[in-house]
């Protein structure tokens, strides 16, 4: 190892025998650009990772944060503790959900919000007398954070191999064919099945719109058979679809439960959460002498980070930057989709929503196993920040971008393949 101040960080999903001394150091942004420590300038065409809706550099974000911390920074929300931020916060995204009188539990971020929609459905079950009901599915692409049940529910083999024993009782089905769920609730039997997890748009395991129909139908068996319906929109939210959940481009589509993060402060300070039906709160709620739902984050409801919340959510409002996610779709698959057709290029996905990816062609994979890094690498030096996703690169730029950044990324990305050849 090098004994450069390089050598500490440990980074998330990366091969640190590489990365390590070859860091990319950035140091500022500005609305969808950021710059390196060379002084280098990107276009954010990820927006991070997948979370700076309303772009990088917002003053009154920064503002609002520091007033909350002149006030208070930071106190637990457990038990009968309460702020004002936190009260405000839970109270908005309830009236803004499609789910009618929801509760909302805030936690740090995405992968808290999986477990806690999965051991809530199990709860759930069990304060209902069914014990038996604690079958998780999920789907094949889907990506449900690293925790303990999102690491187990997830869809993405390699993120589940060599860690050992995982949480049990949970099964993947095809990501694409309701018929798939149908059979396999029909193989473990609907009385032992919990909840089934849907992302509107599987994001991280490399974008996949639904098919026409595919969400009304699997919501559809889930109302006839009990299962919960579980819909994980970390990504999907705060606009990216379009929309404040996502969920609502499939009208009549109304979850038990909904995650989110990422966007709800867009990156600014770390928040999650999950809007939790009437009836999924019942046992926990109804009563005086209810049962305790055991499980929480420490910095739950952290007002600070509610402060950052609260103004993501005017900014979203007040620029009308949330339709910009539906407004904007076609603009962006149409420039991704210049990269169809090319040598390198197997597949191009998107249309759904202000998010798009390029598989790589199988021929270029098997020489070069290491092709969506460099595929990443290649758009770099254009200036221009993707994501490498499984066996392609994906991009979810902010919603503050104009038509001509999304030329810039359409330009990166065909050069890029073309080169990649």
């Amino acid at each position: 190892m090098s004994d450069s101040p390089d050598k500490y960080l440990w980074h998330p999903f990366a091969q640190m025998g590489k990365v390590s001394d070859h860091q990319l150091v950035l140091t500022r942004g500005d609305d969808v650009w950021v710059w390196d420590d060379d002084g280098n300038r990107y276009l954010d065409a990820t927006a991070s990772l997948w979370y700076a809706n309303v772009g990088h550099g917002r003053e009154s974000i920064r503002d609002a944060v520091s007033a909350q911390m002149d006030e208070l920074e930071a106190y637990s929300t457990f038990g009968d503790f309460a702020n004002p931020p936190a009260l405000e916060l839970a109270e908005r995204l309830s009236r803004l959900s499609p789910i009618p009188d929801a509760r909302v539990f805030l936690t740090s971020g995405g992968g808290d919000s999986i477990d806690t929609a999965a051991k809530l459905a199990r709860r759930y079950w069990h304060e209902q007398g069914h014990d038996e009901r604690h079958h998780l599915i999920a789907r094949v692409h889907g990506y449900h954070g690293t925790h303990g049940f999102g690491t187990s529910l997830a869809g993405i083999p390699p993120n589940r191999t060599e860690v050992g024993r995982l949480v049990e009782d949970v099964s993947v089905v095809g990501h694409d064919d309701a018929r798939d769920l149908s059979r396999e609730i029909e193989r473990v039997g609907a009385e032992r099945v919990a909840a089934f997890f849907l992302e509107p748009v599987i994001g991280a395991g490399g974008v996949y719109p639904p098919p026409d129909g595919y969400v009304e139908e699997v919501a559809a068996i889930c109302r006839e058979t009990g299962v919960l319906l579980v819909v994980d929109s970390v990504i999907c939210a705060f606009g990216r679809l379009g929309t404040w959940y996502g969920i609502e481009r499939w009208p009549g589509v109304v979850p038990d439960m909904i995650t989110f993060a990422k966007g709800v402060t867009s990156g600014y300070l770390p928040l999650g959460g999950v809007v939790i039906s009437d009836q999924i709160a019942a046992p926990f709620w109804d009563e005086p002498d209810a049962p305790p739902f055991r499980h929480g984050a420490t910095y739950a409801g952290h007002p600070s980070c509610c402060a950052a919340a609260l103004e993501n959510i005017r900014i979203l409002e007040d620029e009308n930057l949330l339709p910009r996610g539906r407004e904007l779709e076609g603009e962006l698959f149409s420039q991704v989709d210049r990269a169809a057709g090319l040598e390198a290029a197997a597949e191009v996905r998107g249309g759904t929503g202000l998010l798009a990816a390029v598989e790589i062609s199988a021929e270029v994979m098997e020489a070069d196993p290491g092709a969506p890094v460099r595929l990443a690498m290649l758009a770099r030096e254009r200036g221009v920040l993707v994501r490498p996703l499984g066996r392609g690169v994906a991009v979810s730029p902010p919603l503050t971008v104009g038509t001509d950044h999304l030329e810039m990324i359409g330009d990166a990305l065909v050069e890029s393949v073309r080169q990649l050849a």
